[in-house]
């Protein structure tokens, strides 16, 4: 397989074909051309990206040798706080917010010579799974312009299938990367929760929250992971990663068992259940064996993400009070300018999170709801530590569906919810997955093949993930993003 678009870049960075001034330039440029109809950035940062090229190509003037991702231009979800750069998580009630600190990712890659394009449009809060609900209006799905680009980080999806940043960072709590790789035809990566530092993300459920890198192929993920995973004493949570990944992606798997578990493709569409199939097939092409298991637990993940993830999330926007920091808003009294900002400022969706998570939480009702989906996550987690006993990995759809039309996304909240069964099972658990193409539907619409492996155990995952990609050639992203060689 031809190399990834990361590796081709700094390659002929080094051989000086093209400063990263020109290769910035390209970039931007695609933005303002492709953008308009996208909508896949709220935000580009024209000035940043130049001043950070200006400085990549000075050190290369020296004959200094480049860092890992240096002079590489991707883009950020508006989730991610960036210093000096307005940071809204697509919602009314924190435009005109700018951040006094970078997130640990933007911070760990800014410092090393990344070049921020800027911040991709999202699901406000990172609530959804179509990119809707964003106050700035929803980002487009560049394989077909009418249909959505799955959510939350629907926007970063978008950008790197288009070719408008060759890698983006978004926020994955139950699917939110996952998803919208599967939708746009790229490369998805859910770490292990606790791999990375979640400093400076603006939290939806705490618990759930992982950052993750969509990129054009396995290689620039696995890349792009080890350069932000690692151990962060500001988050509590984070640990790093087990080591790194790039260097083991060509590892052979035979020999290597791979679960396929029955129940969760029971309702999948037989077109998408064909898909996976033929993996299949590719994976026992490769060597490898499918084992069949049965996971009766997966019916309690979505109900328990839900509730979970409302709960968190009624706790954790709570501090949008109008005060602080974002929008304002007048009132007689200061309760009732909170009450206002907090109605005029946020949208439906995440009213109806709010309001969904405050009930579960309510005195009386917390052990009917709240408790009852912690036992059950524990109870996923055991199952799926049974699973691994018997494989080292898991097969599954990433989404049980392809992308659907912008017009089509259900009225009915629960419905819409549906989005999640798939990925949710691996968010709930804490466990690595990645989704990455596998085909595609009768509109040529991409499918996503899904792999979850046991916690920290991203160099396995990668590595299975990249077997299979050899395998069935190169994604449309991959040449989409090489186009850019040519400047």
């Amino acid at each position: 397989m031809e190399q990834g678009v990361i590796a081709r870049l700094t390659q002929r960075l080094t051989r000086r074909d093209f400063s990263c001034a020109e290769l910035t330039e390209a970039y931007l440029q695609a933005v303002r051309e492709e953008n308009p109809v996208l909508n896949a950035y709220v935000r580009v940062t024209e000035d940043r990206a130049r001043e950070a090229a200006r400085c990549v190509d000075a050190r290369l003037a020296r004959g200094e040798t480049l860092r890992p991702l240096e002079g590489i231009p991707l883009s950020l979800k508006d989730n991610f706080s960036t210093k000096g750069i307005e940071t809204t998580c697509c919602s009314r009630i924190l435009q005109g917010y700018t951040p006094v600190y970078d997130a640990a990712v933007w911070e760990a890659l800014g410092q090393n010579g990344a070049v921020l394009l800027g911040k991709t449009n999202m699901d406000e809060f990172a609530m959804g799974s179509s990119c809707r609900t964003s106050c700035y209006g929803g980002a487009r799905n560049p394989l077909d312009p009418s249909r959505s680009p799955g959510g939350s980080s629907g926007g970063a999806a978008s950008a790197v299938a288009a070719g408008l940043c060759a890698y983006a960072l978004g926020s994955d709590s139950g699917g939110s990367v996952r998803q919208p790789a599967s939708f746009c035809g790229v490369v998805g990566l859910k770490p292990t929760y606790g791999a990375v530092s979640r400093y400076g993300l603006v939290a939806y459920a705490s618990s759930l929250d992982q950052i993750g890198p969509v990129a054009a192929c396995v290689e620039d993920a696995a890349a792009v992971f080890d350069a932000i995973s690692g151990r962060d004493p500001r988050d509590s949570t984070c640990r790093g990663a087990a080591g790194p990944t790039l260097p083991g992606l060509r590892r052979s798997i035979r020999g290597r068992k791979i679960g396929w578990v029955r129940e969760w493709f029971e309702g999948i569409p037989e077109g998408i259940c064909a898909a996976l199939e033929r993996a299949a097939g590719t994976y026992r092409a490769l060597g490898a064996e499918l084992v069949e298991l049965s996971l009766p637990e997966l019916s309690y993940a979505l109900p328990a993400y839900h509730i979970l993830a409302c709960a968190e999330a009624a706790s954790n926007l709570g501090r949008y009070d109008g005060v602080r920091y974002g929008a304002r808003a007048r009132g007689a009294s200061a309760r009732e300018a909170v009450c206002r900002a907090r109605s005029e400022g946020f949208g439906r969706e995440v009213k109806r999170r709010i309001l969904l998570g405050t009930y579960v939480l309510r005195e009386g009702d917390a052990g009917q709801y709240y408790q009852k989906a912690q036992q059950a996550r524990r109870a996923l987690s055991a199952a799926f530590r049974r699973a691994f006993r018997q494989c080292g990995l898991l097969l599954a759809p990433s989404s049980p569906q392809t992308a659907f039309p912008m017009d089509a996304v259900p009225e009915d909240p629960a419905e819409g919810y549906q989005s999640d069964v798939c990925t949710a099972p691996a968010s709930l658990a804490g466990l690595p997955a990645v989704s990455l193409p596998c085909g595609a539907d009768e509109n040529g619409l991409p499918i996503g093949l899904q792999l979850v492996a046991p916690l920290f155990e991203e160099a396995l995952l990668l590595n299975a993930a990249w077997q299979f990609e050899r395998a069935a050639g190169p994604s449309q992203a991959v040449r989409k993003g090489g186009n850019l060689l040519a400047v």
